[in-house]
Formats: structure tokens, sequence, C-alpha cells
């Protein structure tokens, strides 16, 4: 397991009600003063990651964390609560994988429950304070940032705050859906932020080390959709997949150059159980092979300014179905290009306690073929099936996406 910066509570406890201690007085029938109960409770925050793709660094700058009884108030209104950064923070997301937290400060709060919380960034005057440096050699760049984070990130999550305790809240900051690009080598931040639980439960192991430096991504999903994802650590290999809600899990993991590998229903029994899939003796092995891509455009009826995502899935025959690999369309122009997909077969293994896992090349999975669908936010999602990279590229699989 990681080193984590500080040790969480559960998210959520159950309020529990302040008692008034009452004491008696001496003679004469005289009460004492009651002693004054606080009825207050300590809010702490932390912010988290899931990794980006295609930089070596996402970083943005925090300068406050905002709370609020009603989900619909106003920037403006009244009844927030705030814990200032001073002087804001720059943070590289990239830094806060496989389950890292970045304490951003805590504050006290009327004992209740509040249901909304907004993340506010600096404005990027001057082009440095929410910025992304490319894989491809480039220093680093400045990120277009609308005008709405410095009024906040609107965040979906309530909360409990108990009298005289302190509730830890983790914002997950996911850099890779949210830093699409908008054409001519440029970038524009579309935050893509959520409220996980506090508790470090969730899916670890080790990839083998020869693998390390090729791109390596880890992921949990649950029918196709990702829902956590994290790069192992680059010294040892190392992965954990954190703060994962109970149930099954199809764990996928990806490299440049390698067949993906991909352990179908491992089980997540509670907030604070790790189950295990490989050790440092016996890591978890890719595969080699070849890797092709698709690409294509994305147009959006009416014209949208949120992104879309297009996906490369895979299915198992009485088995999942699986993302191997996404990509966001360019905001300008609507291309994509899905690349280091596999060529071959994944290698497939079902969930045992019994460790090491044993893969094979699945029969199942047609190797070089995917079903890629594209979606945004509002839109419905379009699908095509049967797309075969296994003798060359497809660059024009395109999609059209109205509402």
């Amino acid at each position: 397991m990681f080193k984590k910066k500080s040790h969480f509570a559960l998210l959520g406890a159950t309020v529990l009600g302040a008692a008034v201690l009452v004491a008696c007085g001496g003679g004469g029938g005289d009460t004492a003063p009651a002693t004054p109960v606080s009825t207050a409770g300590t809010l702490a925050v932390s912010l988290t990651d899931a990794p980006a793709c295609g930089f070596d660094a996402v970083n943005v700058t925090v300068s406050k964390v905002r709370v609020h009884r009603s989900d619909s108030a106003l920037d403006t209104e009244p009844g927030w609560t705030d814990i200032t950064l001073n002087p804001a923070r720059k943070i590289n997301l990239l830094n806060l994988t496989n389950g890292v937290l970045e304490a951003l400060g805590q504050t006290s709060l009327e004992a209740g429950r509040y249901t909304q919380m907004r993340l506010v960034l600096d404005a990027n005057a001057g082009g440095t304070a929410n910025t992304v440096v490319p894989l491809d050699g480039r220093a680093e760049l400045p990120l277009e940032t609308p005008s709405a984070v410095q009024s906040g990130i609107k965040l979906v999550g309530a909360f409990e705050v108990n009298a005289g305790q302190k509730t830890e809240v983790v914002l997950d900051f996911d850099a890779c859906k949210s830093v699409v690009t908008r054409g001519k080598g440029s970038y524009a931040l579309k935050p893509v932020v959520k409220v996980v639980p506090v508790a470090a439960n969730g899916i670890s192991g080790f990839v083998s080390t020869a693998v390390l430096g090729s791109g390596v991504q880890v992921s949990a999903q649950q029918n196709g959709s990702i829902v956590s994802a994290t790069t192992p650590n680059p010294s040892t290999g190392e992965f954990f997949l954190s703060r994962l809600a109970p149930g099954n899990y199809d764990v996928v993991i990806t490299a440049d150059n390698s067949a993906a590998s991909v352990v179908a229903a491992v089980p997540v029994a509670s907030t604070t159980s790790t189950t295990v899939l490989s050790t440092l003796m016996s890591p978890i092995l890719l595969a080699p092979g070849n890797t092709g891509a698709i690409g294509g455009t994305v147009t959006m009826t009416p014209a949208g300014a949120e992104p879309a995502f297009v996906a490369a899935k895979q299915s198992f025959a009485a088995g999942p179905t699986v993302t191997i690999k996404y990509a966001g369309a360019d905001l300008a122009s609507g291309a994509y290009t899905i690349a280091n997909l596999p060529v071959s077969a994944p290698q497939f293994a079902s969930y045992s306690a019994t460790l090491p896992l044993s893969f094979s090349a699945s029969s199942t999975a047609p190797a070089g073929k995917y079903r890629v669908e594209a979606s945004a936010t509002g839109y419905a999602a379009k699908a095509v099936d049967g797309v075969d990279i296994g003798s060359s590229n497809q660059s024009n699989v395109n999609f059209a996406l109205s509402r």
C-alpha cells in the first residue's frame, strides 16, 4: 500500500445529538449555569486524481473550497462557508494518483447536512495558473479556463457535519476527462470533479516493471464504464484503485505495444477492504503485441460547448464488456484519435483469491476488433460495431450526435 498523507473517516456518518450537561449546585437550591455545548463540527477537504492522458503534468491552481446547505444556492447568496488557500496553491494532479491525497484545509461548520460544494480555481491570468505539459516535449502550456471556475466548479455529493467531530471529504479531479484539445495545439480545461468516499479501500496489485514507462493504465470498470483509474508506481509497478463503492469490478490493464489484460468480477467487499490481484514477487505480466489506431470526427447537433468522448470497447462471451481505451474529441474540429490500441486478443482471467491469477488469450473477444462508442453530456450516444484494425488503422469512424 502507498503511504497516505492522512487518515480518513467514513463520509456520511449519522448526525449525533449533542448532550447538554447540567451541573447541580450546593445548598439553597441554586443551579449552576449550564456548561456551554458547541454545536459545531469540522470539515476537512482533500484532493485526489485519476490519471491524465498524454501529459507529463496537469496543473490547477486552487484558491478555495466553498460549502452551503442548499444545493440550489447561487455563488452570490449568503450562507457560504469558505476554506481559503492563502496563497492559492498550484497542484500537479498527476502527483495524486494511486490514492495519494493533497490536503486543501479545514474549517469549523455548524452541525447539519450540507448539499453543495464548489471548488474554486484561479483565473488563468498570464497563462500560468492552470497549465499542461504535453508528452511530446513541448514546454508548459496554458489551459484555456472557463470563467465559471472562478465562481466555483459545482460538485455533486451531500455530507453530514457532526457536532464535535471531523467530517472528511475527498474531491476526485479527473484530469484525463478535464483536459481537451481545442485545435492548433492548444488545450482547454473542462473540469470533471466528483466527491468520493474517504475510506481507502479498493483493489491493489503489481504489474511487471518491464512495461513501466510504456503508458501503463489500470482501471476498475462496471458495465464497460470506467469508475476509477490510475497509473502504477513508476519504480515498483504497484497500483491502487482506491475509494470504490462495494461491488464487483472488471479490472483492465493496458500499455503501449502490449495486449490488454482483463480480470473479471473482482469483488470489493466493504468500504474498508482491499482486494489484492498480484504481488511484488508475482506481478501481472502483459503479453507483447502490435497496436493500431482508430480515428474520425464527432459532430454535435446543435453544437455544444462540452467535449465528446470516444471509447473502444471489447466484449467477452459470457463475460464483461470493457473499455480498452478512450479519447476526447477536439472542441474545435471534432477530430479524435484512439492510439495504441492492441491488435492482439486480450489476456483474460476470472478473479480468484488464489494467486497468481491465470491469464490466457481470449478466444471470444476478436483480436483487433472493437465496438466504438461516442458520447457527450446531453446527447444520445452512438456506436459502430466491428471496427477492425487487424490489418490497418481505421481513420474514418465518424459520429453525428444529436439531443
